[in-house]
């Protein structure tokens, strides 16, 4: 079972990757690195989970975190730059 889910968190990576470089507008960009951090974040906990093994859990968090943050100052400066 732990097998799909790695495959579709892949799958998701290599989706928002796809769309990191493609995206015809800033936000989409924004919204793409959003999704690999989730991704990866995720990747770590299912690991951790499969594995039995927490010593990454704090990597999830810092990428839980460096998300939101990242987030929410691209979104300010896209806020401003179209004033």
């Amino acid at each position: 079972m732990t097998i799909v889910i790695y495959g579709l968190l892949c799958a998701a990576f290599v989706l928002f990757t796809y769309r990191l470089g493609r995206g015809p507008t800033l936000s989409d960009r924004v919204v793409a690195l959003d999704g690999m951090l989730v991704a990866g974040g995720t990747l770590v906990l299912v690991d951790a989970a499969d594995t039995g093994d927490g010593s990454y859990l704090m990597v999830a968090v810092m990428l839980t975190l460096v998300g939101f943050i990242s987030t929410a100052v691209i979104a300010r400066f896209i806020e401003g730059r179209s004033e």
